[in-house]
């Protein structure tokens, strides 16, 4: 059965061993790739939640399979990772150079005004991915190598400048590609929109059976919007091209091709999860979207 990956999962995966200060609240930790290896191989990501964020530089050839997207990348990328998204990482090439940490949300509790969440590498809907030339990989790569260092030393405020380090990173990741231009809604339908995009993706990853989707209709987000359906609908449709009920179809279809994929549930578990109430009408809906059963499908 699918689950969210811990801390102590991450560290008994990785390296056989759970550091000394695990307990603590804002927990943090910094890495070179190069270190994740056992017996010369490369410790395989898993599609699955984690309950910590972490930021990673990696070059060579990789696809990032992020919620219900893909992102190839051939050179260096800085990604941004949260717990609310699934995520594993398909290495296409012999380079495994790079750096990542690890760290939960209290790390930055008492030093940011606003929740991490906020920041836009961390939102629902957000872009995580900043593709970098050879001379903002040098940068990154040296704020990098200085965590390293620092979390080694013995000095007593020595997280205190992590926390510095981090936030350079995350500013040096919106210089690169302007949260301004990313993020703006040049109009009240696109506006309406984003908002959509987000109540949708807050109702997944669904992560047990007894977890149920129930936002299901245009209806059920216009009354979360405070916004006539007859007018959610119409934005949509001019901002995407796309019906709304064709919107949320399509996310459930990935939700359910996602726990068909990587969780041993049987399918009328799965029905029920994403709001059926039948088994059948969720086998009706996987083949109009899927064009094939999802009995099929989970053994293709």
């Amino acid at each position: 059965m699918a689950k969210i990956e811990t801390i102590e999962d991450f560290y008994k995966k990785k390296f056989d061993y759970l550091p000394d200060n695990l307990q603590d609240l804002g927990h943090f930790n910094v890495f070179r790739t190069e270190d994740c290896y056992k017996d010369g191989v490369l410790i395989p990501v898993s599609y699955t939640r984690r309950d910590f964020y972490k930021i990673s530089l990696a070059r060579g050839k990789n696809v990032f399979h992020y919620a219900d997207k893909s992102l190839e990348v051939d050179g260096t990328a800085l990604i941004f990772f949260n717990p609310q998204v699934p995520y594993t990482v398909e290495s296409l090439s012999a380079e495994k150079s790079g750096f990542f940490c690890i760290f939960k949300e209290a790390f930055f509790t008492e030093s940011l005004r606003n929740s991490i969440t906020n920041l836009p590498m961390f939102k629902i809907g957000g872009k995580p991915a900043y593709i970098l030339n050879e001379e903002q990989d040098k940068q990154i790569s040296d704020i990098f190598t200085r965590m390293i260092d620092e979390i080694n030393s013995d000095y007593i405020y020595k997280y205190d400048l992590l926390r510095n380090y981090v936030t350079e990173m995350i500013h040096g990741a919106m210089k690169i590609e302007p949260s301004e231009k990313l993020y703006q809604h040049p109009d009240a339908n696109s506006r309406i929109t984003s908002v959509f995009t987000e109540l949708l993706e807050r109702q997944f990853p669904i992560e047990s059976p007894s977890q149920r989707f129930s936002m299901r209709s245009a209806k059920d987000f216009a009354e979360k919007l405070y916004v006539h359906v007859n007018h959610l609908n119409r934005a949509i449709k001019l901002t995407t091209g796309k019906t709304t009920t064709d919107l949320i179809s399509q996310r459930l279809a990935s939700e359910a091709q996602a726990l068909l994929k990587h969780t041993d549930w049987n399918i009328s578990e799965i029905s029920y999860c994403l709001g059926f109430e039948e088994p059948a009408h969720f086998n009706n809906f996987f083949k109009k979207q899927i064009q094939m059963a999802p009995s099929v499908y989970r053994s293709a």
